[in-house]
């Protein structure tokens, strides 16, 4: 248990540190990568709600401290701790066992999880981007960053899976 708390202080360090770098990138001014979402994806679904909510809300606040943008994240950061289980049993049928897994790809194949992650993503995405415009006159342009920024990131989250899945299966 000690060795998987080290880790996710290790991935919630590097994705919080790659992220406010992300965070100064916009493709063709529409496309934002988000990938520190990735860290709330990857805790245990048995997990308690307490400790999901004060992981959720710290890694929002700490993007929203870089970011300066005064509680978005950790606001959408805390919708997606809300629900996440629930999304999570929506995918993968509820079993004795399901309680304990780790969402990955490896874990739950990746259609699964590429539903499960877009879901969230999406959800997170929508959010995010209606906050920021905080009006309704340019929708498009908005509607468009939400679906850019969500694919995006969802590619490289898979990715970043991919990396972490491949990683431990050769240790």
């Amino acid at each position: 248990m000690a060795k998987t708390t080290v880790q996710f202080i290790i991935l919630f360090v590097i994705l919080v540190l790659v992220q406010v770098i992300f965070s100064k990138i916009m493709l063709f001014n529409v496309a934002t990568p988000i990938i520190f979402i990735y860290l709330l994806l990857r805790l245990p679904i048995g997990l308690s709600l307490n400790a999901v909510f004060t992981i959720a809300f710290f890694s929002g606040l700490s993007i929203d401290v870089f970011n300066d943008t005064q509680g978005m994240n950790a606001l959408a950061c805390l919708l997606i701790a809300a629900i996440r289980t629930k999304v999570f049993y929506a995918f993968v049928t509820h079993d004795d066992e399901s309680s304990a897994i780790i969402p990955s790809c490896k874990s739950i194949g990746t259609g699964t999880y590429l539903k499960y992650a877009g879901t969230l993503m999406l959800i997170y995405c929508f959010l995010i981007f209606f906050i920021q415009a905080f009006t309704f006159q340019n929708v498009l342009l908005t509607i468009a960053r939400i679906f850019c920024s969500f694919a995006l990131s969802l590619m490289l989250i898979y990715g970043i899976d991919s990396l972490v899945n491949t990683h431990r299966e050769k240790r």
